[in-house]
């Protein structure tokens, strides 16, 4: 049996810790299907995961699926997705991946990293997304900013490029737990360690963090009366 070494039992008792903080944490985003799930997820690049709810719903209705999403006017997706942000390229990059699942992949998203990895605008991290929730795939840990800047901060990686960290991350988790990790590190990054004011006096890992601030983390001491 492979040796635990200490990194990995803290990185397991950190996720044990999220797990208590948030027990029903799972994907932010709203969709009823795969493909839905993808293009949510490609809009959710640079933007957050509230105002890409806000936008999907009429974008669905309009184009429930991968074929009417292949056959739309890009003119017309780009007004839908406009307020998400970089919306020409996001609509390039949806039709363009939805065409291709029509015509590779019989109109259904796959559900491999590698076929995942030949749509336009899908790299890792929306490729682990889409396994994990519509599939229940491990096949990666998602690195999003919250999950980059939690994992540096609680000493898990030294690494700033995506890829890299998610090495590090695959190496200190066991797979069954790897989006566990991701999700309930992007909850405790929007509660508690956000990135500008990180707040360390109530944050359950505090102890456990090698980046926390001390000095805003009360000090128990004895009662005088004690």
């Amino acid at each position: 049996m492979p040796r635990v070494s200490k990194k990995q039992q803290r990185a397991q008792e950190v996720l044990a810790r999220l797990k208590h903080l948030y027990p029903d944490a799972t994907c932010s985003l709203d969709y009823q299907s795969p493909v839905q799930l993808l293009v949510a997820t490609i809009l959710s690049a640079q933007c957050t995961d509230e105002r890409v709810n806000m936008v999907t719903p009429k974008l669905f209705r309009q184009f429930p699926d991968a074929k009417a999403m292949a056959g739309a006017e890009v003119s017309e997706i780009e007004t839908l997705v406009k307020s998400t942000g970089f919306y020409r390229n996001k609509a390039k990059n949806i039709q363009g991946a939805c065409h291709k699942i029509m015509m590779d992949f019989g109109g259904e998203v796959p559900a491999t990293m590698e076929e995942l990895l030949t749509l336009p605008g899908v790299a890792r991290k929306t490729a682990n997304v889409v396994l994990a929730h519509a599939f229940g795939i491990n096949a990666g840990v998602t690195v999003d900013t919250h999950v980059k800047r939690l994992s540096g901060r609680l000493g898990f990686t030294k690494q700033t490029d995506p890829k890299k960290i998610e090495q590090d991350l695959m190496k200190l988790l066991p797979q069954p737990e790897w989006e566990n990790w991701s999700i309930r590190l992007i909850y405790h990054g929007r509660a508690v360690c956000n990135a500008r004011n990180p707040a360390c006096d109530r944050c359950d890992l505090a102890d456990l963090c090698p980046s926390a601030d001390l000095t805003k983390i009360p000090v128990n001491t004895p009662s005088k009366a004690g």
